[in-house]
């Protein structure tokens, strides 16, 4: 079989990604994102003229993406995307004609990009969402949202793409907890959740927020990330290495709600009494059970099992699919049996062991603890 990309394209660094790019534009209906522009900006001349004339091989199906690429992008991606409309036109395939432009009033302000972080330990998140007025002024909205208070933090205001740009290099580079672009329509949706929450909690939303909230009236709620309908028990059991990973190294039960497990775990492990090995091992199981089946009743285990959900989507978004599995395969699984669960049972004990720390003083309780930081950045 031979491939419809010339030989110019094979195997060019960024061209997997290009097609992959044109090909979601198109399943758009020609809707082509920035992060999609620069991917295919970033190809050399002869690549970029190669992946567009073979895109273009799928006739009309190719018009709507190459002609929203002949008016936006870099010059060489405009520029490639014109002859690929020259080739189409002469083969007698072009674009119906457009009908006679109205006078219009600017598009209204909308959402044109956004951003997420991971999840920390306390179930919280930064958001960042650009909304353009359709005049060319950008506005970025800047929140912080927890799983369990709502929205915590808002600030933001006007910015220029220049300093966007540069605010965002500056950001992955400091920040300890990944950070990708996601669709504008599910960061409204995770907005709404949390305003659903308040409602739910008969609080309000910072008043910073005020500024903002009319911009996510309306909003419909996120659908939640799918998992598995049967989760893969060898997955499961080595869930226990997404501890390993930096950015879950604040997961773990709230010590302050196993502080009297922490202790009687330190008195188990500090009796005089000559007991076995076994025997010691088996009451602090006991423990570690009683505090999974008490923390982890509905409620919590859901939030628990949206927090893994979610995580699996980060690790998706920045090429790392073994994580996301063991995460997706963990959230699953989390649904039946949390006692059995070795990850929720490895939380249980981080967070024991944590509590133990505070009660003999090695660690103050405000520095670990996980309810969410009002105001600022989600905890690493």
């Amino acid at each position: 079989m031979t491939s419809s990309v010339p030989a110019s394209g094979q195997g060019a660094p960024g061209a997997d990604r290009a097609r992959a790019a044109l090909d979601a534009a198109a399943g758009r209906g020609g809707e082509i994102l920035p992060s999609e522009l620069d991917v295919l900006a970033a190809l050399d001349p002869e690549t970029l003229d190669g992946t567009l004339r073979a895109f273009a091989a799928r006739g009309a199906d190719a018009l709507p993406v190459l002609a929203a690429l002949a008016e936006s992008g870099e010059r060489a991606v405009r520029r490639a995307a014109r002859r690929a409309l020259y080739r189409l036109a002469q083969r007698g395939v072009v674009p119906p004609p457009a009908a006679p432009r109205p006078v219009v009033a600017p598009r209204a302000e909308h959402a044109a990009r956004a951003w997420l972080s991971g999840i920390d330990g306390s179930g919280s998140r930064a958001t960042w969402i650009l909304f353009e007025d359709g005049r060319g002024g950008s506005t970025l909205c800047s929140l912080i949202l927890s799983d369990t208070a709502g929205i915590v933090d808002a600030a933001g205001g006007a910015i220029s793409k220049r300093r966007l740009a540069r605010e965002l290099g500056e950001l992955r580079a400091s920040q300890k907890l990944p950070w990708v672009e996601t669709e504008p329509a599910r960061a409204l949706g995770l907005v709404a959740e949390a305003l659903r929450l308040h409602e739910a909690l008969g609080t309000a939303p910072p008043a910073a927020f005020a500024r903002w909230r009319q911009r996510f009236e309306g909003a419909p709620p996120a659908t939640p990330p799918a998992l598995p309908a049967e989760a893969d028990p060898t997955l499961v059991e080595r869930s226990l290495e997404l501890l390993e990973l930096p950015e879950l190294a604040g997961w773990f039960l709230d010590p302050e709600s196993v502080q009297a497990d922490a202790l009687a775990l330190l008195e188990a492990r500090e009796s005089r009494l000559v007991v076995s090995d076994a025997v010691k091992a088996e009451r602090e199981e006991a423990i570690v059970s009683r505090v999974v089946e008490r923390e982890l009743d509905a409620a919590p285990r859901h939030r628990w099992q949206r927090r893994l959900a979610e995580m699996a989507l980060i690790f998706e978004a920045t090429g790392r699919p073994e994580p996301a599995r063991l995460a997706a395969a963990a959230a699953a699984a989390l649904e039946r049996d949390p006692a059995r669960h070795p990850l929720a049972r490895a939380l249980a004990r981080r967070g024991l062991e944590v509590a133990g720390e505070v009660a003999v003083g090695r660690l103050a309780a405000a520095d670990v603890s996980r309810k969410p930081a009002v105001p600022g950045s989600p905890r690493p």
